[in-house]
């Protein structure tokens, strides 16, 4: 294509946006109310995934070892649980530290404990981390079978409903999120579709003098397209003032260590990038779904 005939879809497709202003601004609206909701709910949507993921991360297996194991019994075990191909880690924690995690953790209700510091109860623990969090059920079986453990805990029936619950929640965040959009595209693309009947006869005199279907496209392409980035400029600034402000109130008075929103950057760049590429997208979509079928005149 041309740079004269480029220039010329340009100048054509912002002509035609201020010549429209109703439907104009029917078609802005319509994206802005829908990525405002569609940015919302990806607000929503990161951070609890984020969340997920810092309480994912943090399953782990705790291997309590048999007291009659001697220094070099631990060091074999650790050894050996190293080896199995989907740990991450092992750190071994003495029975002393045990206890001193477990007074510092109860608070003031940890007092009472600090008798035992004579005769500690407790047993030496191998604290292992999986590479994937889903692998900890697997890999505590096969831990289980080996010599010199007494036991080995990770909270079964917690984690596995914290891996149902994490999996429901995405599922329900992605289908919520593409039904938004293909509202989205449906509104615009009719909105459109409007405007184009009132353009019938225009369409029809391009045709007639020769004009080619790409030719009598590419302006209402780059219509849908201005269409999308201006409906997306105002929820990206009413989502990123509103997370600015949420963030700056919320976060200090979070005090749970995996329960944190995602920091303003890079997350508000991130957010305002892909509302534009859905804006423009969907914009794109629906002005070419809606041409299509006005050019069999």
């Amino acid at each position: 294509m041309k740079l004269n005939t480029l220039q010329r879809h340009f100048r054509e497709s912002g002509k035609s946006l201020v010549r429209n202003g109703w439907m104009t601004f029917a078609s802005v609206s319509a994206v802005t109310v829908t990525l405002l909701l569609v940015g919302v709910f990806f607000v929503i949507m990161m951070n609890l995934n984020h969340i997920a993921t810092n309480v994912e991360n943090d399953v782990e297996i705790r291997v309590h070892i048999d007291p009659a194991a001697t220094v070099e019994n631990q060091k074999t075990l650790e050894a050996k649980i190293k080896k199995i191909a989907k740990v991450d880690s092992v750190v071994y924690s003495p029975k002393e530290k045990e206890l001193t995690n477990m007074i510092e953790g109860m608070g003031e209700n940890g007092e009472a404990f600090k008798l035992f510091e004579q005769d500690n109860p407790l047993r030496d623990v191998l604290v292992v981390k999986t590479k994937t969090p889903q692998d900890v059920d697997q890999v505590s079986k096969k831990i289980e079978t080996f010599e010199y453990v007494q036991s080995v805990k990770y909270g079964k029936e917690y984690v596995d409903n914290l891996f149902n619950v994490v999996n429901i929640a995405r599922n329900i965040g992605v289908v919520l999120i593409i039904g938004l959009l293909f509202t989205a595209m449906f509104l615009i693309s009719n909105t459109i579709k409007i405007t184009i009947i009132a353009r019938r006869k225009e369409i029809e005199i391009m045709r007639l003098v020769g004009a080619t279907n790409n030719f009598i496209r590419w302006p209402f392409f780059l219509e849908g397209l201005w269409l999308g980035v201006l409906g997306a400029i105002i929820p990206i600034v009413l989502i990123g003032i509103t997370y600015s402000n949420l963030f700056k109130y919320v976060s200090p008075k979070i005090n749970i260590p995996f329960f944190e929103l995602l920091p303003l950057s890079p997350f508000i760049y991130q957010i305002s990038v892909i509302l534009i590429l859905l804006g423009g997208l969907i914009g794109i979509w629906g002005s070419l779904m809606s041409v299509r079928k006005f050019l069999k005149v």
